[in-house]
């Protein structure tokens, strides 16, 4: 069912509406600061799902119909001038689904950049270190096979190094150990070759990258998404007027329970955001 718009007395302009971007939790702030670097004048509305964090515990389809729904309320309450589904796992399983939806809404997905790790390879061993969601989906191995044909992609599915970013985000600490294990599998020795780019398909990670790097056996490119994807938000949306006035605005950090403790609100201040 389409959320139908709420009444306006004055409706926003494109220029006044705010850019919404998702994530099933703080993986999202990756995006959100290449946005607000590229963006410096648009108006930002973060939601972390953190009620259904994380999504690798949900059966597909049901997680499917939460997405719609819970994107159905968001577009009424925000009327976003488009939205960036900050979540590997999210786009991959439900971006066709929120278009179909809400289709006068624009969505801007992220995906898993195996196209552009399949262009900079030398040794032609790729991995890919994401959630076992985005490793299973059919949309991961359709990208493998259109554009990586000619290197091997090794999945590697990363049970918790989304929840260890979250707790290094709020607490400043990570068990370095279990980040070693986590990236591990990543690591391939074959035919006196080595793996050289690591795809980061979980917006968390990049807030690990620096442990990730440490904890690595020899050094790789670890090939994170964010920028490209705030680039791409850029692309499509319509330029804000040279001769605008810059207006004063507020940028909101949205979580779907309803709970933001004194550590989180710490987090998103450091972010430009009010909880």
């Amino acid at each position: 069912m389409i959320a139908e718009e709420p009444d306006r007395l004055q409706p926003l302009s494109d220029e006044d509406r705010p850019l919404l971007v998702f994530d099933s939790g703080i993986g999202g702030l990756t995006v959100l600061r290449e946005a607000r670097v590229l963006m410096p004048d648009r108006r930002f509305v973060y939601v972390a799902d953190d009620v259904a964090f994380p999504y690798g515990n949900w059966e597909e389809a049901t997680l499917r119909q939460h997405l719609v729904a819970l994107f159905g309320g968001l577009i009424v309450e925000h009327d976003p001038v488009a939205c960036v589904i900050a979540c590997n796992t999210a786009s991959t399983l439900a971006l066709d689904a929120l278009r179909a939806a809400y289709p006068a809404m624009v969505f801007v997905g992220t995906v898993p950049a195996i196209k552009p790790a399949a262009e900079r390879t030398r040794s032609g061993l790729v991995s890919v270190l994401a959630t076992p969601g985005t490793v299973k989906r059919q949309y991961t191995r359709d990208l493998i096979d259109q554009w990586a044909t000619k290197c091997e992609v090794r999945l590697v599915g990363s049970v918790r190094l989304a929840a260890l970013a979250e707790v290094y985000m709020r607490q400043g600490l990570v068990e370095e150990e279990a980040v070693r294990e986590e990236i591990a599998p990543c690591f391939v020795e074959k035919d006196g070759r080595r793996t050289d780019i690591v795809v980061l398909a979980c917006t968390h990670y990049p807030f690990l990258v620096n442990r990730m790097r440490k904890m690595a056996p020899w050094p790789v490119d670890w090939l994170d998404p964010a920028e490209a994807i705030a680039r791409r938000a850029l692309s499509i949306l319509p330029a804000i007027a040279a001769e605008a006035p810059v207006a004063r605005h507020i940028d909101v950090a949205v979580f779907t329970s309803g709970r933001v403790d004194a550590v989180t609100r710490r987090l998103m201040q450091g972010f430009g955001l009010t909880a």
